[in-house]
């Protein structure tokens, strides 16, 4: 796997790279504000874009901004967007798009080196990985959403769909059976007004009606 990551702050870039590597991932380019990273999409073609969301010059949202016009030059070109508070504008706008290869976390996961690594490939791969703070406060901004219909267990169910896991990690974080899983993905997806289609694209649209983005 081929990576490109933006990020101001030299002690986390430099960092992050060498996790990367000891994992067998590639980093191709290692930047530190918005142009350079879209200079750097353009060169490399990575497989992932690592990106921080506030990065020079004026510490808003340059970091967004141009993953989401790397987004618009390479379409579907799955962006790991980490931030290092919840900032729900941003979740939420970067997600609109489309939820196939995104991924938002807070950084402090970076120091949960299993967890930040699969979120990473899953990521890559073309899934979601959504940090469950971040879940959480979209949940509470939201007023009318179609999940209001669910279960609390469909829920959670939902809720870990969102963080990227499979039926079977799901499974194993709830302590009950893989069959009991498939059950309440089945009753999501009827109360979600989701027809049969393929299953991750159903899971995407599952995961964007649960943070009230459709």
């Amino acid at each position: 796997m081929r990576v490109v990551i933006a990020e101001d702050s030299v002690l986390l870039r430099v960092g992050v790279q060498r996790l990367l590597a000891d994992e067998g991932i590639e980093t191709v380019a290692a930047v530190d504000d918005g142009g350079a990273l879209l200079a750097a999409i353009d060169e490399h073609r990575p497989d992932l874009a690592l990106v921080d969301v506030r990065m020079p010059p004026t510490f808003t949202d340059e970091g967004l901004r141009a993953a989401i016009e790397a987004r618009k030059r390479i379409p579907n070109l799955p962006v790991l967007v980490l931030s290092q508070y919840v900032e729900e504008r941003y979740a939420v706008e970067l997600l609109a798009g489309g939820a196939n290869g995104i991924g938002y976390l807070l950084k402090e996961r970076v120091a949960d080196v299993s967890e930040f690594v699969a979120a990473v490939r899953r990521v890559a791969e073309g899934g979601t990985s959504i940090d469950h703070e971040v879940i959480t406060q979209l949940m509470v901004r939201a007023k009318r959403n179609p999940v209001d219909s669910l279960t609390q267990r469909e829920r959670e169910v939902l809720g870990l769909m969102a963080q990227g896991l499979s039926n079977a990690a799901i499974a194993a974080s709830l302590v009950v059976s893989d069959g009991a899983v498939e059950k309440h993905v089945g009753n999501i997806f009827a109360k979600l007004g989701l027809e049969p289609s393929t299953s991750e694209h159903r899971r995407v649209r599952a995961v964007l009606a649960y943070l009230n983005l459709g």
